[in-house]
């Protein structure tokens, strides 16, 4: 039986080294991702602490280890409260489950078509 890898093999920590890598990499895409982020969590119609609550919930639907930590960790400095972000993991907990349950429709059209082709045979 195989050992599964520990979550430091798998999501090695973000260092300040791994980010100047990928600015020597590739600077204009590194550079032009930076000023795409910050425009988008800047003040808008939205308060940038909403803005951090949105992106705690998606990184918990995209499942993203180091969006999870960075955009907790942006929301408190955002002024959120430990209780916002909980309730926005919640908000993403569901619209996840929501989805899945959705999609069934499209099981249920195939169940449905086979029944039907079924019958008619």
């Amino acid at each position: 039986m195989s050992q599964s890898p520990s979550q430091s093999e798998l999501y090695p920590p973000a260092t300040k080294e791994l980010a100047v890598q990928r600015r020597q990499l590739a600077p204009k895409p590194a550079e032009a991702f930076r000023a795409f982020s910050q425009a988008v969590f800047a003040d808008g119609a939205l308060p940038a602490k909403t803005k951090q609550l949105i992106a705690v919930a998606v990184a918990h639907v995209t499942q993203c280890p180091y969006c999870i930590r960075g955009h907790s960790k942006q929301a408190l400095r955002s002024g959120a409260t430990p209780e916002e972000i909980m309730e926005a993991i919640w908000v993403a907990a569901e619209m996840r489950a929501g989805a899945a349950t959705s999609h069934s429709a499209l099981a249920l059209d195939e169940i449905n078509q086979a029944q039907h082709e079924a019958a008619a045979h």
